[in-house]
């Protein structure tokens, strides 16, 4: 009987793609957990099945030829793709379960409060949530996330996209700070102390842009950078400056009086939050992304 693929020994494939990656015969017996001998009977047996040499024997070690370096990259890619498979079928959850990624911020004040009501209307699924805040890619062997939140342009993304809220950016901070501060205006802000979120994942808004769009320059005070929006908002209500602050996500801010409003002046925000719907995406997936869509957000008054 034929075989469906033109491969030489499995085995063999394997023990080459370790001691190609280790560029060592040793090493590869160590990760194997066979004899050197035995790492280097089998290379010899792959090559005789090719008809070339895939490495250079030299006095400390060894080094890919131009044959081997093809076979690794071709083996790493198809090890990959295996890897992620196999990573998929292990941790899924009966397709039951949905995987939902997004920033430490947005799943704190946003996500994690809703929550609760969709487990009342839906128990019989399960929510993982993985938070992202670098934007560093997936490792190897990670099972990608159902949806994942995001803030910034959704015309760019090739998947399925949904808006979940656009809104107005405001100028926050204490009570006190702002009346330690004397601010009444815009103009009294481009003096205080202001606090920077710097983030891989969501390209925040900053206090520049903030300035320019409502017609005043660069702010000349301090400036504190922070590379996490929760440690943001505590910096703020701390006294240490004035953040900007989504409406869709501080409404409890607000309504509680922890952070208010410096100033009336708003800008519209340039980008929505949006939810990506991943096209491995499963129906419950997909009907948690429609719950999500579906949620009240706060009234927006015209700036």
């Amino acid at each position: 009987m034929p075989k469906p693929y033109d491969l030489p020994s499995l085995g063999d494939l394997a023990c080459f793609e370790c001691a190609a990656r280790n560029l060592s015969f040793k090493l590869a017996a160590v990760e194997l957990n066979v004899t050197p001998a035995a790492v280097s009977h089998r290379i010899k047996a792959l090559e005789q099945d090719l008809g070339q040499p895939l490495f250079t024997r030299q006095y400390r070690g060894v080094e890919l030829t131009e044959a081997g370096a093809l076979l690794f990259v071709s083996l790493q890619r198809g090890f990959e793709a295996i890897s992620e498979g196999v990573s998929r079928i292990r941790y899924r959850h009966d397709q039951t379960g949905v995987t939902i990624a997004a920033t430490t911020a947005m799943s704190g004040l946003w996500l994690t409060p809703r929550l609760a009501a969709f487990w009342r209307a839906h128990p019989g699924i399960a929510i993982s949530q993985m938070v992202q805040d670098t934007g560093a890619p997936l490792g190897p062997g990670a099972v990608p996330p159902d949806l994942s939140i995001h803030y910034g342009r959704p015309e760019r993304e090739t998947d399925e996209t949904r808006l979940l809220f656009h809104d107005r950016i405001l100028a926050l901070g204490t009570r006190r700070f702002a009346t330690t501060h004397g601010i009444r205006g815009v103009a009294d802000l481009l003096k205080v102390p202001l606090i920077h979120t710097l983030s891989g994942t969501n390209a925040w808004t900053d206090w520049q842009e903030w300035f320019e769009t409502l017609g005043w320059p660069a702010p000349q005070g301090p400036g504190f950078a922070l590379n996490n929006y929760l440690i943001s908002l505590q910096a703020a209500e701390d006294d240490v400056g004035a953040v900007l602050g989504w409406e869709g996500l501080l409404g409890s801010h607000l309504e509680s009086g922890r952070l208010v409003q410096l100033v009336p002046d708003t800008m519209i925000s340039p980008c929505p939050f949006y939810l990506r719907i991943h096209a491995h995406a499963s129906a419950n997936a997909r009907l948690f992304a429609d719950w999500l869509v579906e949620q009240d957000v706060p009234a927006q008054t015209p700036a």
